[in-house]
């Protein structure tokens, strides 16, 4: 099996690299916007944020091109951003207003975007694993060469529904790249309580699914292997998996303590491993950006935010009338 990926840093661009870092910091500073209106009451329901696993999500999309998909669990803010929905749209959803992308009615589990190719936001652990499938299966019927991101944690790796749809994916070559977004505690349980597998992305191989693991906290590791796994998948190889090892700094949810867990420990990952901290030294250290450089980036990111809050705050809550749309029946 093959080892855990990290970065090769010779071949990237300052460009590049500050658009690593802006993505990123815009994912960060959102959630923590929306943890915050999550504890004023103007944010319902469930809210899962993605803060400490921004590298994923940004290195993946590099790799995407226009008629790529992408679906993913309630874990979804980030995704959301990286793949150009508007921070203003998001955030409305977030709080239940009519200028939401779901016109308020999804909240932060259940919104979509058909422009930007965003698939969800699904709630039931697991579930988008076999419509991502799906949604790459429409590809291949129409004969194009796109591919689907079918995102998933650690938890719901162990989920009945994703080895049917490997066997599935494998057996009808299908365009789908499957991420595993280990973040090693599933909602609250150790990895290493929850199976005696050494990897996640080797449970692949018995469908003759190729995959590898990855520094998830590492957005140009994360972007290399995303290369790979696309290229794979465009060439009509069939599925590829890619785990990608990661960490979130919050609780599984805005209501968990998170206690299964030290401070120290969390620390720890902060000081050593940080994903936007990574990108901030390779640009400083290489001479590529000065500290004010990156002031300007984080003042911009802050604005963007602040304003999507405004927004959300002053955009009304939908009419009783909404009740009735989008529904079958």
């Amino acid at each position: 099996m093959a080892a855990r990926k990290t970065s090769d840093k010779s071949n990237v661009s300052k460009d590049e690299l500050l658009k690593f870092y802006r993505e990123m910091l815009l994912i960060r500073r959102f959630e923590e916007k929306a943890g915050q209106l999550y504890g004023m009451g103007l944010i319902g329901g469930f809210c899962h944020l993605y803060i400490g696993q921004e590298a994923v999500v940004v290195g993946l999309e590099a790799c995407t091109k226009d008629g790529d998909k992408r679906i993913t669990s309630y874990r979804d803010h980030g995704h959301m951003l990286a793949c150009g929905m508007d921070a203003k749209g998001v955030m409305a959803e977030l709080t239940g207003r009519i200028g939401g992308y779901s016109k308020g009615k999804g909240g932060s589990m259940h919104m979509f975007s058909k422009q930007r190719h965003f698939y969800g936001g699904h709630g039931i652990v697991g579930a988008q694993v076999p419509l991502g499938a799906g949604l790459a299966l429409s590809d291949k019927y129409k004969g194009n060469d796109n591919v689907t991101f079918a995102y998933f944690g650690d938890g719901a790796a162990n989920q009945g529904q994703v080895y049917e749809t490997y066997n599935m994916a494998e057996l009808w070559s299908l365009p789908v790249v499957f991420v595993i977004e280990n973040n090693q505690y599933a909602m609250g349980t150790s990895l290493k309580r929850s199976t005696k597998s050494t990897t996640l992305f080797g449970r692949g191989l018995a469908y003759g699914i190729s995959g590898e693991q990855v520094d998830g906290m590492d957005v140009l590791a994360v972007k290399a292997a995303g290369q790979k796994a696309v290229a794979h998948c465009r060439a009509g190889n069939g599925p590829y998996i890619l785990e990608m090892m990661t960490y979130r700094y919050r609780g599984h949810s805005m209501s968990d303590p998170a206690k299964y867990r030290t401070r120290e420990e969390v620390q720890k990952m902060k000081d050593e491993k940080d994903a936007i901290e990574h990108v901030r030294d390779l640009l400083i250290g290489g001479g590529l950006a000065s500290e004010d450089d990156l002031k300007s980036i984080d003042r911009d990111i802050k604005a963007i935010v602040n304003d999507s809050a405004e927004f959300a705050k002053e955009s009304p809550e939908p009419d009783v009338s909404e009740l009735w749309t989008d529904i079958y029946a």
